[in-house]
């Protein structure tokens, strides 16, 4: 069910963080510069949307990788369903992301552009500054995706449909192009184009004694383009 969180008063921040210490200082960091406001925290999807139904917020700054639940290993495509829900549910609602793995967002890019709330993308590794001036941005609903995001825009959809199949799925090249209605030699070369776009090199690779298909899904889950 779409909602319209619009609405005057007092402001309200859902923070999302399955790591204490880095929750403890975005709520922090955010109370200084907020201090009447409520800012409340969440650790994984269930309390992230149980929250935002419960407080109706204003903004929600949310980590990519959570966990489902209590107990559950944290992954990124936990938080990519996460805000595919919010986005969905709460076309006004004022978001920010605060990730390390914030080139994960490709699978999701048609969604980002069609929100109406604000939305901007923070590194991890970036200042608390930077995360500040980001959520003063969201909440006066400016859209915005940094350089870093913007070299996944190279990214091909089918890339990440190849990486599912042969990762999550565990199908063949020949299945693979079965499924994505291409040429076996598309795949191939589909394969080449990620490793390129990985910046792994198949001869240093092979030299190094390292399995191509095996590095490939590390690196793919490093840049978030596999959860």
């Amino acid at each position: 069910m779409i909602q319209n969180l619009t609405k005057p008063g007092k402001l309200k921040i859902v923070v999302v963080d399955d790591h204490e210490v880095m929750l403890d200082g975005t709520i922090n960091a955010l109370r200084q510069q907020y201090p009447e406001e409520e800012i409340i925290g969440a650790t994984t999807a269930q309390s992230t949307l149980n929250q935002v139904v419960k407080l109706q917020p204003d903004l929600v700054v949310v980590d990519l990788s959570i966990p489902e639940t209590l107990g559950k290993t944290a992954t990124i495509n936990t938080g990519i369903q996460v805000l595919k829900t919010l986005i969905k549910n709460y076309p006004n609602l004022n978001l920010v992301v605060l990730s390390c793995y914030t080139e994960a967002l490709v699978r999701i890019k048609p969604e980002i552009e069609a929100h109406q709330g604000g939305f901007l993308v923070v590194d991890k590794s970036r200042s608390s500054k930077e995360m500040l001036d980001s959520v003063d941005l969201a909440l006066k609903k400016e859209h915005r995706i940094p350089g870093k995001m913007i070299r996944t825009e190279k990214v091909n959809a089918k890339w990440i449909d190849l990486l599912n199949c042969a990762f999550q799925e565990g199908l063949t090249d020949r299945a693979i192009a079965q499924r994505l209605n291409v040429a076996e030699r598309t795949v191939r070369k589909y394969w080449q184009e990620i490793q390129k776009f990985l910046d792994i090199d198949p001869k240093k690779c092979r030299a190094q004694g390292k399995n191509l298909r095996i590095t490939t899904k590390i690196e793919a889950t490093k840049k978030g383009l596999l959860g």
